[in-house]
C-alpha cells in the first residue's frame, strides 16, 4: 500500500535527506542531533515560533533525559536555570510523608518547563546550527512512504502555494492530530488506548510554589497536585468529571479546593495567586504499534501518549529523539540500518514500562476518591506500605524516576 496522493508544485520540487514534520521536544531534538552531523533536514512546524515558544506544557524532566541533551550540546541553559528536586511529597490523611527519592537512587529530577526547552531547542536549531524550519505550514501530506523515494507536501502560508519535499525519510513528530496519523491505517499499525475515566483541571497560578519539592494529595474530594514551575509560577492539578466545564471553576472555588485537597497537619497555607491557565484534561493514554509505517518513523506523542498522571510524556519523547537521531545519521553516513531496524521495539520497551507505572499511579492517586470503600481501603495500604518498607519505597523511586534503564 502506498500514500500517494495528487499534488501540485508551484516550484521545483525540494530535496532533503530527512523531513520531521512537528517542532516539539522530539522534532526539535531529531533536528539537532541531524545538524551536528551535518545531515540536512526540514523541519515543517504548523504553528509560528512565537507560539511554540510560549506554549505551556509540561515540565519534569529525567535525570538521563538531561544527560542526554547535555551530551549532545542542547542543555547548557536547562542546566543554569532549571531546578533540581530529589525528594517528592504525599499527603494524605491529613498528614504530611516526605519521600526523598535522592537518596534511595542517587538520581533526581529536573524541573524546567517545556516551553522554555522548546526556545532553546529552536534557537540551537535554527539560529545557531543553521537548520531550515518553516513556521505555519498548512494541509501537510505524506505520499509513497512504502517506497524508497517518499515526500512531503504541504501549503505555504506565504503565497498559499503547494511545496514538496522529496527524502529518504520522514520523522513524524506531529503529536495526536497531526499529518503523520493520518496514515494509521488499521492494516499498518493498532492503536491500543486506555481511558482512566477521570479528568484533571490544570492550572498555572502566578504564585511561587508553596512547597519545595512536588506534593501529591490524595483528599476523597480528588487528588491534587502541586508542581513549582518557576520562582514566581506553579502548576496545580484538580481531579474532575471527565469533560467538566473549566467555567465549573471559578478561581474562589479553586483555591478552596486545593487548600482543602492539600491540607496537612504542619501545612502552611497554600500562596494564591491569579490563575493563568484553566484547562480540564481528561485522562486518557494510547501506543501505536509499530513505530514505524514504511519510511515513516514515529516519535513523541504521534507515537504514544502518556497522561500527565506520571509527567512521562516529555521524557518519552526525547528518547525517542535520541535513539531516532542517532539511528538516521548512521543509516545516512555509515549505511548502518541496525538502529532503524531496531528503532521501534527499543522504543516501545520504555513506552510500556511507563504506561505501567502510570496506571499503578493513578489507582494511588484517584483511589480515595472513587467512592468505594474497598478501593480507598486498599489504596490507604499502598501508601502507608511507601513509608513503611525500603524496598517498597525503592521500587517506587526507581519507577518514578525512569532509572532502571
Amino acid at each position: 500500500m502506498t500514500f500517494a496522493s495528487p499534488h501540485s508544485n508551484s516550484g521545483a520540487p525540494q530535496r532533503s535527506p530527512v523531513v520531521v514534520i512537528g517542532a516539539g521536544p522530539a522534532g526539535l531534538t531529531i533536528g539537532n542531533i541531524l545538524r551536528a552531523a551535518d545531515v540536512d533536514c526540514v523541519v515543517l512546524e504548523s504553528e509560528t515560533r512565537a507560539f511554540i515558544e510560549q506554549r505551556p506544557r509540561a515540565g519534569v524532566l529525567e535525570e538521563w533525559a538531561v544527560r542526554g541533551l547535555e551530551r549532545r550540546g542542547l542543555a547548557v541553559n536547562l542546566l543554569e536555570r532549571a531546578q533540581r528536586h530529589t525528594e517528592c511529597e504525599f499527603r494524605f490523611g491529613g498528614q504530611r510523608y516526605r519521600l526523598e527519592y535522592g537518596e534511595l537512587t542517587g538520581h533526581h529530577h529536573w524541573i524546567y518547563p517545556q516551553q522554555l526547552l522548546v526556545t532553546d531547542l529552536v534557537r540551537e536549531y535554527a539560529d545557531v546550527r543553521g537548520g531550515d524550519i518553516r513556521f505555519g505550514v498548512r494541509d501537510v501530506q505524506l505520499h509513497d512512504l512504502d517506497s524508497d523515494q517518499p515526500s512531503v507536501s504541504y501549503t505555504d502560508p506565504d503565497t498559499s502555494e503547494r511545496v514538496l519535499i522529496h527524502c529518504d525519510f520522514v520523522a513524524g513528530c506531529d503529536g495526536a492530530r497531526g499529518a503523520t496519523r493520518a496514515v494509521l491505517t488499521p492494516d499498518r499499525a493498532r492503536v491500543s488506548r486506555y481511558d482512566y475515566g477521570i479528568g484533571w483541571l490544570a492550572l498555572l497560578a502566578e504564585a511561587p510554589p508553596s512547597n519545595d519539592c512536588v506534593v501529591f494529595g490524595m483528599h476523597p474530594n480528588g487528588f491534587a497536585g502541586h508542581m513549582a514551575r518557576s520562582p514566581e509560577v506553579t502548576r496545580y492539578y484538580l481531579e474532575c468529571p471527565p469533560g467538566d466545564d473549566p467555567d465549573n471553576w471559578p478561581q474562589d472555588r479553586v483555591w478552596s479546593e486545593l487548600q482543602l485537597r492539600l491540607g496537612a497537619s504542619g501545612a502552611p497555607p497554600l500562596t494564591e495567586g491569579r490563575l493563568i491557565e484553566k484547562r480540564v484534561l481528561d485522562m486518557h493514554s494510547y501506543v501505536v504499534e509499530p513505530m514505524v509505517i514504511g519510511r515513516l518513523f514515529l516519535a513523541g506523542d504521534a507515537a504514544h501518549l502518556t497522561a500527565p498522571i506520571a509527567a512521562k510524556g516529555m521524557n518519552l519523547a526525547l528518547h525517542d529523539a535520541y535513539l531516532l537521531g542517532d539511528a538516521l545519521i548512521a543509516h545516512l553516513t555509515k549505511g548502518d540500518s541496525t538502529g532503524l531496524t531496531g528503532y521501534s521495539a527499543a522504543c516501545l520497551g520504555r513506552v510500556w514500562d511507563y504506561q505501567e507505572f502510570s496506571q499503578w499511579l493513578s489507582d494511588i492517586y484517584h483511589g480515595t476518591s472513587s467512592g468505594d470503600p474497598y478501593r480507598a481501603g486498599t489504596t490507604l495500604a499502598r501508601l502507608r506500605r511507601l513509608f513503611a518498607s525500603p524496598s517498597a519505597a525503592s521500587t517506587f523511586a526507581e519507577q518514578y524516576l525512569g532509572s532502571g534503564y
